[in-house]
């Protein structure tokens, strides 16, 4: 597939209104997801230098990470954009931010940046690229708004299957319950930038040096099956929840939720709390110097 037969325009409207519909449900489950997260903030920020003083752009920073992490350590002399596709996404990282005077969120698209160039020190990005429908465009745009010899670092998410079972797992039993056919192939979404030779041969073409593509180790750690359960009845897309209505009568249906709980059984530890430990990939890469 090229993405001169992908409707961008289509895509970008369902990942819009996806977002802005588990915008609530992502935040009633941001503790959950940030006994991750946030070790992947904090490595991102060592890997991009990020230090006071700095002007940082943070690409997909959905309810505001790493963007707030960023901020408190750019300080009063630095500045920090968060942008984002979805409206409501942005407004919950405005209220985490209030009182914050360093940071702005704006909503925004990665593949349609309207800064000036050289407006950046840092990009940062914590699982945000991979929805980019011209990867190699995708990161000649973020050379473009970087200072020479500015930092790209950003995680997103390696292969999927049973490398990364906090975001596939409950999705693959789902998909199979529904029966759906496997992803388009080339399509943008969760994993499109997991092969890492590949997207380390992406940013070269765009114009970045110094190259690097590095696996993380996410520690995800839920409670028990049923925060897992919960969690991915927050997160996934409204079309999956109308499927799930339209072929068991209920998004609900207790077959499907059930299943989903069962399918973390054997991630149980002995404490009884659920280790979902996930393969990211770390991305660092410098833009060109004139």
């Amino acid at each position: 597939m090229t993405t001169a037969e992908f409707d961008r325009v289509s895509f970008k409207r369902t990942q819009r209104g996806n977002w802005n519909a588990i915008s609530a449900g992502w935040m009633s489950c941001s503790n959950d997801f940030e006994t991750g997260g946030a070790p992947v903030t904090a490595r991102l920020l060592e890997l991009a230098g990020v230090r006071p003083g700095h002007r940082v752009l943070d690409v997909g920073t959905g309810t505001g990470e790493p963007a707030l992490s960023a901020a408190a350590v750019v300080g009063a002399t630095g500045a920090v954009t968060g942008i984002d596709l979805a409206p409501d996404m942005i407004a919950r990282a405005r209220e985490r931010a209030r009182g914050v005077g360093n940071i702005e969120f704006v909503v925004g698209d990665v593949e349609s940046l309207d800064f000036p160039a050289a407006s950046f020190d840092v990009v940062l990005s914590r699982w945000g690229l991979m929805f980019a429908v011209d990867h190699v465009e995708t990161f000649r745009t973020l050379a473009r708004v970087l200072v020479p010899g500015g930092t790209l670092a950003a995680a997103v998410w390696a292969a999927p299957g049973s490398a990364a079972p906090m975001m596939s797992l409950g999705f693959q039993v789902i998909a199979g319950r529904l029966e759906l056919p496997p992803p388009q192939p080339g399509a943008p979404g969760p994993f499109s930038m997991g092969d890492p030779a590949q997207v380390g041969a992406e940013l070269t073409e765009a114009g970045f040096r110094e190259v690097a593509v590095t696996s993380f180790r996410v520690p995800f750690v839920l409670d028990s099956p049923e925060r897992f359960v919960e969690f991915n009845k927050v997160v996934i897309p409204p079309g999956l929840k109308t499927m799930l209505r339209e072929k068991f009568g209920s998004a609900d249906d207790p077959e499907t939720w059930t299943a989903v709980g069962e399918a973390v059984e054997p991630y149980r530890t002995p404490d009884g709390t659920v280790a979902l430990p996930s393969e990211a990939l770390l991305l660092r890469a410098v833009a060109p110097i004139g």
